[in-house]
């Protein structure tokens, strides 16, 4: 049986400690945290996990975890909140530029895309006859 929590389908190959970070908001720094509160060796794999287990596990991300849709609602609302109050972070969301003080100039291609060549405006040789 296929383990589903928050709506993602955890890896029955994997160990609970790799699968669970799968999910939207639970990471490498804090997956052995939440096994601890649920109770559940990390060591296990998920195919290997009972269904009390199971449970237990589903129960503490859903109840004391802000992941997945509510936690991308939540940012969204965050980033949304900068650009109504006009703050130089929120404009900077706004022009999709990075947000906390790195460079431009050379750097940022994930946010400001492909490299473009500007030519110097003169036509070329071949260009004007």
């Amino acid at each position: 049986m296929v383990l589903r929590i928050a709506g993602i389908n955890l890896n029955d190959d994997k160990k609970v400690k790799m699968a669970i970070t799968a999910i939207y908001g639970i990471g490498r720094t804090n997956n052995l945290e939440v096994l601890e509160k649920a109770n559940i060796e990390p060591t296990k794999k998920v195919s290997e996990l009972t269904e009390d287990e199971q449970t237990r596990l589903r129960m503490t991300i859903e109840k004391e975890m802000l992941v997945e849709g509510d936690l991308r609602r939540d940012l969204a609302m965050n980033i949304k909140r900068l650009r109504d109050i006009n703050s130089y972070r929120g404009s900077r969301h706004a022009q999709k530029l990075p947000a906390r003080g790195q460079r431009t100039k050379n750097n940022a291609r994930t946010k400001r895309g492909k490299k473009v060549t500007m030519g110097s405006g003169k036509k070329k040789a071949a260009d004007k006859t």
